[in-house]
């Protein structure tokens, strides 16, 4: 590892390029990497950054990103094929053929998904303010959100109070859904004293066993809070690795061991070392999408 290190780390010097990992990656990605986080904080971070190259270890829907709010970067995406199949379950094409259904609708999409999809929506949302976006909109105005239904039941749950009227796509991320009660229930039982944490993609009957339901930067937040020393983490496993790096005196228990995201896990330090050898594959997002795509970004940045 010591040499692909090396390695990478001249390459950034030479190309003037920072690495930003996801907290989903392989655990010696995010070792090497300038910055990890969650795939807001990523491109949040780019953005601010003097870097000319970006090389992000992640998944497409993050390069682009990163591409629609820093079009001035050159964005590299180590492997190509690294994408999301929740993104997938919704295309621009269908997305139209919704609103045309629903015109009226006022259409929130996850930061989740294609640039594509994002330039056909009003607002995109994270899932830490997905809940605060929700509100933004005018009470009678009826809502469409995209792609994940667990995230979107999550928000209505979240605002029923209010008596909004939300619609979902039924699109969902095959790792968080597959998280089931009965699994989590024994592993609740093996560590009676621990947290249970869930991101707001699992299911709503798992949700409801969570002493918290955050994303993954504010799971981050919670530990950091919290008095507790052991968690139930649900969530993909890859975040393990960075939260014990950095509360190593707590423990972190995966609410399942077979939530394992192999499109996060693509890229390797192999694959880093060549794109930045080839500057490729560039992930570049046109600007007849960027713009209508950042617009509903910059929506999206202004809501916290």
């Amino acid at each position: 590892m010591e040499s692909f290190k090396k390695k990478i780390d001249k390459l950034c010097k030479e190309r003037n390029a920072i690495i930003l990992a996801h907290n989903y990656q392989r655990p010696k990605v995010q070792d090497i990497a300038h910055i990890v986080g969650d795939s807001l904080e990523l491109a949040l971070k780019a953005s601010e950054t003097e870097a000319d190259v970006l090389v992000l270890c992640g998944v497409h829907f993050m390069a682009e990103t990163a591409s629609i709010l820093c079009p001035d970067k050159r964005v590299l995406l180590p492997v190509i094929s690294a994408g999301c199949p929740m993104a997938e379950m919704i295309t621009p094409e269908a997305l139209r053929e919704e609103k045309l259904k629903n015109p009226d609708a006022v259409v929130i999409s996850y930061v989740n998904t294609t640039a594509g999809v994002k330039a056909e929506s009003d607002i995109c949302c994270t899932s830490s303010n997905v809940i605060n976006v929700v509100k933004s909109v005018e009470p009678d105005r009826p809502i469409l959100m995209t792609p994940d239904r667990n995230l979107a039941r999550f928000a209505a749950s979240s605002c029923s109070d209010e008596g909004r009227n939300i619609t979902w796509w039924d699109g969902y991320c095959p790792i968080h859904d597959m998280l089931d009660c009965e699994n989590v229930k024994k592993v609740k039982e093996l560590n009676p004293s621990a947290l249970f944490i869930a991101h707001p993609e699992c299911r709503p009957d798992v949700l409801s066993l969570a002493d918290a339901v955050r994303s993954t930067s504010g799971m981050f937040r919670y530990v950091a809070e919290s008095g507790a020393d052991k968690f139930i983490v649900g969530t993909e496993t890859g975040i393990l690795h960075q939260m014990t790096l950095r509360f190593p005196d707590k423990t972190f228990i995966p609410a399942d061991n077979n939530m394992v995201c192999s499109d996060m896990k693509k890229i390797t330090l192999e694959s880093i070392v060549t794109s930045l050898e080839t500057m490729s594959p560039e992930v570049k997002v046109p600007d007849n999408i960027r713009l209508k795509a950042y617009s509903a970004v910059k929506r999206m940045l202004a809501i916290r």
